[in-house]
């Protein structure tokens, strides 16, 4: 049961990715008589969605039958959220497709979902039981909903950066071009980080290091990638050995905190090497060359997209991240709010998207300034994602 749900998680990556590929074309595909644009886009769009609707139908396969062979509800640890996580945003597209057809969204969100997915791969996917205390109903209740707030969110970002690509003048150099870059850096930063520790996977690296912690136990930790940092007094065991070339802050608490930064500066100086050598090929900004292919876009539809993503996806994640979570927290802890780092940048998160719906209804932030909150805020999500559940230790360090 375990192999044949990873084998219906690969095939619904796979046409998630051919319908990626039709999406695109629907939208840069050559019309070869005027008079049949209109007919392209509408037929390639329908071949789109409906490979993007089949690839989430093969994908809700493989959510069940790891279901089914763990006994519990598979979002218990990183690998199964994320992949969680994609899907919600595979889901919410599939709905804001239905209401705006817009093809161009397709082209974006399908490759966004993927690389979630993808990025959880790079974490170990082997089933195992539930610790003590996941063992409640309210996991399959709160972390559930949460997830699919976030995907629902998630759209409004694809939609704020399609806006972006099309209005930012790339002509000049301005703080809109520089941050738009920044994005695309971030985003081949996640490619990078993929790519880095699925090579050192398969070339079967491991390095182990041993430490105490302030307590003064003694604690062993694996690499999967080579140490650039190691853990803070740490010595080599075994395995692979490769630095480390400096030690974490001693700040850094938690018997992994060390491993995970060191996944961050991988994957931060990969992104760098990435980005440099796209830079190379084009021989222009990523945002500059992007731009073409987002001319005919309707700015103020795609706009109405992201304040709608923001306007269903945020009710849902605060009734998943917040209300559900506290309950849970009461029965599982006795007490509805203790500041753990998660419980922080969910607070967080609210309060952002809070904020963007005050502009966007009191103030009248449309446009440009909106796709930025949207971004801003899809990169909020990303940072708990990644930063909050890799490095910073707390009660929710188990995931």
């Amino acid at each position: 049961m375990a192999q044949l749900s990873s084998n219906l998680l690969y095939i619904a990556f796979f046409i998630y990715f051919a319908g990626t590929i039709v999406f695109a074309i629907s939208v840069l595909g050559k019309k070869w008589r005027k008079r049949d644009e209109e007919t392209h886009e509408k037929r390639w769009g329908r071949i789109g969605f409906g490979l993007s609707l089949i690839g989430f139908l093969f994908q809700l396969g493989y959510f069940f039958t790891r279901w089914n062979a763990a006994g519990h509800v598979p979002v218990s640890n990183m690998f199964e959220f994320t992949t969680f996580f994609g899907m919600m945003m595979v889901f919410a597209f599939l709905i804001i497709y239905l209401i705006y057809k817009t093809n161009i969204l397709g082209v974006v969100a399908m490759p966004v979902a993927m690389l979630v997915i993808a990025y959880a791969s790079v974490f170990p996917s082997e089933i195992e039981p539930l610790i003590p205390a996941l063992q409640s109903n309210w996991l399959k209740i709160h972390v559930t909903t949460a997830a699919l707030g976030e995907g629902i969110l998630a759209i409004s970002f694809a939609a704020g950066l399609i806006y972006l690509l099309k209005e930012v003048n790339q002509s000049t150099s301005s703080k809109n071009t520089f941050w738009l870059e920044f994005v695309m850096y971030v985003i081949l930063a996640t490619i990078a980080f993929v790519i880095i520790s699925m090579s050192f996977k398969a070339a079967g690296f491991e390095s182990t290091y041993q430490f105490s912690d302030p307590n003064g136990q003694e604690l062993t930790v694996t690499y999967t990638l080579p140490a650039i940092v190691g853990p803070d007094g740490g010595e080599y065991v075994s395995g692979s050995e490769f630095g480390p070339l400096f030690d974490a802050p001693s700040w850094m608490r938690g018997e992994n905190a060390a491993r995970k930064l060191n996944t961050l500066i991988w994957s931060a100086l990969g992104g760098l090497v990435l980005y440099g050598l796209v830079r190379l090929i084009l021989r222009k900004r990523i945002g500059a060359f992007f731009q073409p292919m987002v001319k005919n876009v309707n700015s103020d539809l795609v706009d109405e997209i992201g304040y709608r993503s923001v306007a269903i996806g945020f009710p849902v994640f605060t009734l998943g991240a917040l209300i559900f979570a506290m309950i849970w927290a009461q029965a599982a802890w006795t007490r509805f709010w203790g500041w753990d780092p998660k419980e922080v940048w969910a607070l967080i998160t609210w309060l952002f998207y809070a904020a963007y719906l005050h502009l966007r209804l009191s103030r009248g932030w449309h446009g440009k300034k909106s796709a930025w909150l949207a971004v801003i805020g899809f990169v909020i999500i990303m940072l708990n994602l990644v930063v909050v559940n890799l490095v910073i230790s707390g009660l929710h360090s188990y995931a």
